[in-house]
């Protein structure tokens, strides 16, 4: 009877834990930002994507892509792993005009009746001069539809796209690429709404593989956050998925365990279930 007490209570413990294992270095992570777009079909399909992600043992993704039947792809493959988001952009050279071009209105909408979409992004916007009927039904329709905004944009743009509307939510991709800690910190501080994704970042994050500390302290400050990312938006991304995945769970070591998880993939999976 005491042995299966005691069996009781290990299974119990790992019920509570998702059998998830305790050290961030094996545990699996939710990727935030990939895409598989035109130029990768060609080379790796949706079943060798899904190899590289085995094993980096990412075990769920945010996906958009150029255009977004490359999303669909990876969606059709395996729903319960990839969450689908629009990206405004039919092709890349949609990238440079897309926020004041009234066509882009309709492709959306009629994605999105798709019903499988999960956010409209990732897109690139920047500066304080940004705000178009074409950028302001766009946030509209991510309110209605309780969609997330992935935007590409440094500290000023993030800041029009929460005065355009301040219901949006949004994930400020490479948590603005060249923003410090503090800019970041700063804006997560005044918008409960604003979550970022790391890629691009490990190298500021963790120079050397040490955690900077003003890095460290952002991370543990809104642990709630933040999410991985390894932003394949060229092929031979695909290549360093592994190693990208391996850095980050260098980082995730030195943080505390509970902050850890959350950036690993409590984060993707409490916005995403």
């Amino acid at each position: 009877m005491r042995l299966i007490a005691v069996l009781a209570v290990v299974l119990f413990s790992a019920g509570l834990s998702g059998g998830r294992p305790a050290s961030a270095a094996d545990a699996p992570l939710f990727d935030g930002h990939i895409h598989y777009s035109r130029p990768d079909w060609s080379v790796y399909t949706p079943d060798q994507v899904v190899d590289i992600l085995d094993k980096a043992d990412i075990r769920r993704a945010l996906v958009s892509s150029t255009p977004d039947d490359g999303t669909l792809k990876l969606y059709e493959r395996d729903p319960k792993r990839f969450v689908p988001v629009l990206r405004p952009y039919r092709t890349r050279d949609d990238m440079s005009t897309w926020w004041r071009d009234a066509a882009i209105i309709p492709y959306l909408e009629q994605r999105l009746a798709k019903g499988v979409h999960k956010g409209i992004g990732e897109f690139h916007i920047h500066g304080k001069d940004i705000r178009t009927p074409v950028l302001q039904r766009i946030t509209e329709i991510a309110v209605q539809r309780n969609l997330y905004l992935h935007a590409h944009s440094d500290d000023a743009a993030v800041a029009e796209l929460f005065a355009i509307e301040p219901k949006s939510k949004i994930i400020w991709a490479h948590a603005g690429m060249s923003s410090s800690a503090q800019a970041v910190g700063a804006l997560m501080d005044k918008h409960a709404n604003l979550w970022a994704d790391l890629s691009y970042r490990y190298g500021d994050v963790a120079p050397g593989g040490t955690l900077d500390p003003a890095w460290r302290a952002l991370l543990i400050r809104h642990a709630d956050r933040f999410m991985l990312g390894s932003d394949t938006w060229t092929t031979g991304r695909w290549e360093h998925v592994v190693g990208m995945a391996a850095e980050a769970r260098r980082f995730l070591q030195q943080l505390p365990p509970e902050v850890a998880d959350k950036i690993a993939w409590k984060n993707i999976e409490r916005l995403f279930p």
